[in-house]
């Protein structure tokens, strides 16, 4: 007997209810992982601050982002890939990690061998860190590779509990080794960085063993565990497009400290790097909604946008909170870091209208990711890091890093404006629409709020 369009409805609504819920709860989730990440990475470069300098802080904060930005270079947009081709098809989890597994050691052992070889012909380039340092630090590149890569699966499975612990593991490594190597051991920046690349073969191991585990649990996925040619051209296609993007977006996050580190020295990039690392921190919230977003509109296939634009609005709302309170919060850097780090409140607030923008970006553009990237979003992306880049070098020499923050912030407004146009001209919904609550959802959002405090008083 079917059933009627009124008995489908109640049905659904439940259904569209119950989703909401477990998503909420994973942002949540995820969010506190994050968090907690986050106070990790803080108190580390607190302390690598207080036993080295900001001279030791710059130089580790240049490795950690020149091994990152290398390795998600290298990473040619399959993370992304990996996402996009299980959420939609959960058989092909063998390949794809297959697949992933020898790209992440191949690709990854070159970009080693490169990075290194780099560091001993061009000295130059990383100012006064030891080439033997950075072939310390470039040794871990194939790891991070397969974090990156492994982390996505399981978030393409739905394991967002295994996601999040493993992330959470890897960065609290970066507390742990600073701990072990500068308040107990006594030792200097070479023991915290070989440390750093011990923990990332570690956790790299960790997730190939649990990845393997999951493929064994699949019936189906288990009988297609051999790496395909087929599909690894289709994933390369698709993540090439997001790499753009990806590429465009590392740069502008993160070349700005390098080229501080050139111009100004190792002392005023470590600066830069606590304004820029809680810049990045206030983009959490954003960053796990956008993450969670992803696959649960490759499943569902929303070409519609509606999905986008309800958590959007919601994003919207709650970072403007977010960087309101981080004004009166930027007062207190120069307290915690020390009076070297005395002007980083002043680059901080020069990020924030940045740094509101491009979370919400960060939301709307999930809508083109995954419903098969049109090319119009790379090429937004290199637009934009053409403008960054003619600014960076035309700010940071005569006003350093004030420069690089105010170059950050108009290249994330302008990246902002275009995917907000261009989804507006794609789902025909308009820009208030995407961030702006209505009258009823401000309300239920302050009813949700008045009623979990009446709980906590009860």
């Amino acid at each position: 007997m079917k059933e009627t369009p009124d008995e489908l409805e109640r049905t659904e609504l439940p259904r569209e209810e119950s989703g909401r819920r477990r998503f909420s709860i994973h942002v949540a989730w995820t969010l506190l992982a994050r968090t907690a990440m986050t106070f990790n990475s803080v108190v580390a470069g607190i302390i690598v601050a207080r036993w080295l300098g900001a001279e030791g802080l710059g130089q580790l904060a240049v490795l950690n982002v020149t091994v990152g930005t290398v390795a998600q270079l290298g990473s040619a947009g399959l993370p992304s890939a990996n996402t996009y081709f299980i959420s939609r098809d959960q058989t092909r989890l063998a390949a794809v990690a297959l697949n992933s597994l020898v790209f992440a050691l191949f690709a990854g052992s070159v970009l080693t061998l490169l990075l290194t070889a780099l560091a001993w012909w061009q000295p130059s380039l990383f100012n006064s860190i030891s080439p033997r340092l950075v072939a310390i630090a470039a040794a871990a590149v194939p790891f991070q590779l397969i974090m990156l890569l492994g982390l996505n699966i399981f978030l393409a499975v739905g394991r967002v509990d295994r996601f999040n612990l493993l992330d959470l593991a890897s960065q609290s490594f970066v507390l742990v080794n600073a701990v072990f190597a500068l308040l107990i051991l006594s030792r200097g920046l070479w023991t915290l960085v070989s440390l750093n690349t011990a923990a990332s073969i570690v956790v790299s191991l960790m997730i190939v063993w649990l990845i393997s585990r999951q493929i064994l649990s699949l019936d189906k996925a288990r009988s297609l565990a051999r790496p395909s040619r087929r599909l690894f051209g289709e994933m390369l296609r698709y993540g090439l497009k997001f790499h753009v993007s990806l590429l465009a977006a590392m740069l502008i996050f993160r070349a700005d400290l390098l080229v501080v580190n050139h111009f100004r020295g190792a002392a005023e990039a470590g600066v830069y790097s606590v304004a820029s690392q809680v810049a990045m921190m206030l983009m959490l919230l954003p960053g796990v909604i956008a993450t969670l977003l992803f696959p649960r509109i490759s499943a569902e296939e929303d070409a519609s946008g509606r999905l986008t634009c309800v958590v959007s609005r919601h994003t919207a709302l709650v970072m403007l909170i977010v960087c309101l309170l981080a004004v009166p919060a930027s007062l207190l850097l120069p307290l915690l870091y020390g009076a070297p780090f005395a002007d980083v409140k002043v680059q901080l607030l020069i990020l924030l209208p940045g740094v509101y923008l491009i979370g919400l970006e960060s939301v709307l553009v999930q809508h083109f990711n995954a419903t098969g990237l049109p090319v119009a979003i790379p090429l937004f992306w290199v637009a934009t890091l053409l403008i960054n880049i003619a600014l960076v070098f035309a700010l940071v020499p005569a006003y350093g890093a004030r420069g690089a923050a105010i170059a950050s912030t108009a290249a994330y407004a302008m990246i902002f404006a275009l995917v907000a146009l261009y989804f507006r001209a794609r789902t025909r919904r308009t820009i208030s629409e995407a961030l702006l609550l209505s009258g009823t959802e401000v309300r239920e959002l302050f009813a949700a709020v008045s009623a979990r405090a009446l709980l906590k008083r009860v």
